[in-house]
């Protein structure tokens, strides 16, 4: 039998040490009352960017939601398993969510694959290209808007499209769209660059991402 990683097991001993034990008693309310954080976070998985983090949040203050380029699909019923429709379900109508927030990233892996299927290893079902196939019209629509435009001004310009199409998509739920009909939930976009550490929040007014 293989042994666990001996260095994540030093780590999770500091973490014990260091973090849990002063923390007891705020973990031991949480493991007794529950979950009842006000913000749900869509992320993608990408190991340098982690929206607990990013937002120095504590244990119960952020559902968080991952996925390859952090993409909402549409609503829909069919077929058979929904990880990411379930996780907004749950969230939506089981938390008193006050924030919903879709978090895209630059040099995202996932938007260089909806530009070049090879740059991402494939397995026989293709999954990161199905799943990525979501930003076709959207990878279309910055081709065409930015004809004479870098790569990586076009890698970025995608990265932004796919958080506004996520927005869109998460519209098309019913009970997204009743809460934030009903002013009882608000929608967010916002793009992280590893670089630099800015955070740029969609305006829905004025269409644009603006630096925190």
């Amino acid at each position: 039998m293989k042994r666990f990683p001996e260095a994540l097991a030093d780590r999770y001993r500091r973490f014990k040490f260091r973090y849990f034990a002063p923390n007891a008693a705020q973990y031991e309310q949480l493991a007794t009352r529950g979950q009842n954080p006000d913000t749900m976070v869509i992320s993608c998985c990408d190991s340098r960017v982690d929206p607990e983090t990013i937002f120095s949040a504590m244990p119960g203050e952020l559902f968080v939601l991952r996925n390859i380029a952090n993409l909402v699909p549409p609503y829909e019923t069919g077929g058979n398993y929904h990880g990411v429709s379930s996780a907004i379900e749950f969230a939506v109508l089981n938390l008193d969510l006050k924030h919903l927030i879709t978090i895209g990233h630059s040099g995202c892996g996932g938007i260089k694959a909806a530009w070049d299927q090879n740059a991402a290893v494939q397995t026989e079902a293709q999954f990161i290209s199905r799943w990525m196939s979501m930003l076709e019209d959207a990878r279309l629509a910055v081709l065409a808007s930015n004809p004479n435009a870098s790569p990586e001004e076009k890698q970025r310009a995608l990265e932004l499209a796919g958080i506004q199409q996520s927005l869109k998509n998460l519209r098309t739920f019913p009970f997204v769209r009743e809460k934030e009909e009903a002013g009882k939930l608000q929608l967010h976009g916002a793009h992280f660059d590893i670089k630099t550490g800015t955070l740029s929040v969609f305006d829905n007014e004025t269409g644009a991402f603006q630096p925190l």
